[in-house]
């Protein structure tokens, strides 16, 4: 079953402007799925999994795009770099938008190749899972903590309570447990685990041993939400602060998480350096973690960075699925005062507070207040016209109604995102 996917749109935006398009991504979110359900007809689907094409795309590139020449959609392109110079060479001549499309999971073995050589000719969409309102079949928006698109949402958003809420947390987003109900979950994430080890992993100089790495992600896992420390995933992985950072950063490469930086202003001084990490499929950090069911999830000690890591992820996909970089930061001081997320937009910062929480008070919004002096830049010795507008916050929570706060924030149920 083919569930439709909000990025379409975006997709032929980019098709219609250049002769390449690469969809990235991690394994198993649908990649080659969704563009081959775009296809036209006349377009030839070919993937460099299987063995003897591979071979052929390595050793005689030219005759490659003989037999399988555009339109052409080309699955798994990292396993065949070799084919770019002769893609380049292709769409040079032809002058034709939208001949090859391209996918690709491992991101970090081929981007540097793909940019150097079909730099301008290569629109690049990143494809995450399922959102949950992919899921419902809803109509995918950006999200905005602006009160009165929030209100748009509300007669098509079927709410949900804790139950609902988590057991969507703890069955994640790949899109395979969604077409087929009869999937095992557990059976699945191991399978999952275990490629994402021998297929991508393995064949980096970077990691020399699987189960080290297998470990290291099971302590990222345990921090998901958390600003990142290298010292202390190192200390408990067995490894160096600067192999925990390679290593990291090969998480994110391949879209397993996600890092996001604090927001830096030259008015707010106290501000820490750390990066935020989030796992962005919860059912695989549960996995990771062994948590067995929902329930015992929904009751555990990590509940609520799970429940933080969903919403962020929600957002940071409403972003990716309109073709959007998404403009998404943290506050931490060294006062400990926190923002869980910042949208800046247009020289504004909107800030929004998560709470796994069904009634939050007016304190939810207390740390807001630590922006103020981005609004009065000159106050502080730093130039006007460095100033940011502070907008509409949100706090994103279980309440059972999109509700007022006060003048300017606003309570978000987390099934309206």
């Amino acid at each position: 079953m083919y569930i439709p996917r909000a990025i379409e749109a975006s997709i032929q935006k980019l098709v219609a402007t250049f002769p390449v398009l690469l969809i990235t991504g991690p394994r198993q979110v649908g990649k080659s799925t969704l563009l081959t359900h775009m296809a036209t007809p006349d377009r030839k689907i070919v993937t460099l999994d299987d063995p003897d094409i591979r071979l052929l795309a390595k050793m005689d590139p030219a005759l490659f795009l003989q037999r399988f020449s555009p339109p052409v959609l080309i699955d798994e392109i990292q396993y065949a770099t070799e084919l770019l110079p002769y893609i380049k060479m292709s769409v040079d001549r032809s002058q034709r938008n939208g001949d090859f499309w391209l996918t690709g999971s491992q991101s970090f073995v081929m981007m540097k190749n793909v940019s150097e050589t079909l730099a301008g000719r290569v629109g690049i969409i990143n494809l995450l899972g399922l959102s949950t309102r992919e899921i419902k079949g809803l109509p995918s928006r950006v999200f905005t903590t602006d009160a009165n698109q929030l209100m748009d949402r509300l007669p098509n958003a079927p709410k949900q309570d804790i139950n609902d809420l988590f057991s969507r947390i703890f069955k994640g987003s790949m899109p395979r447990l969604y077409a087929n109900e009869a999937v095992d979950w557990e059976t699945y994430y191991r399978s999952y685990v275990d490629t994402y080890l021998k297929r991508d992993i393995k064949d980096l100089t970077q990691v020399a041993d699987e189960m080290s790495f297998f470990q290291f992600m099971t302590v990222v896992a345990a921090r998901t939400a958390k600003p990142i420390v290298y010292e202390e995933i190192a200390s408990e992985t067995g490894i160096s602060a600067p192999t925990a950072k390679k290593w990291l950063s090969l998480l994110v490469s391949s879209h397993i998480i996600a890092l996001i930086q604090p927001y830096q202003n030259n008015v707010l001084k106290r501000v820490t350096k750390m990066p935020l990490m989030h796992f962005l499929d919860t059912g695989l950090c549960a996995y990771l973690l062994k948590w067995g069911n929902s329930e015992a999830l929904e009751k555990g000690a990590m509940s609520g960075a799970f429940f933080e890591s969903y919403v962020f992820s929600e957002i940071y996909k409403s972003y990716l699925n309109a073709g959007k970089e998404p403009p998404l930061y943290y506050y931490r001081d060294k006062d400990k005062k926190e923002i869980d997320l910042l949208i800046y937009e247009n020289g504004t910062l909107f800030p929004i507070e998560i709470k796994k929480s069904a009634s939050p008070n007016r304190d939810a919004t207390k740390h807001f207040h630590v922006l103020d002096p981005v609004e009065t830049p000159e106050r502080f010795g730093e130039l006007a016209r460095t100033k940011t507008l502070i907008g509409p916050g949100a706090v994103i929570c279980m309440a059972l109604d999109l509700l007022p706060i006060d003048g300017k924030n606003w309570i978000v149920p987390a099934w309206l995102i």
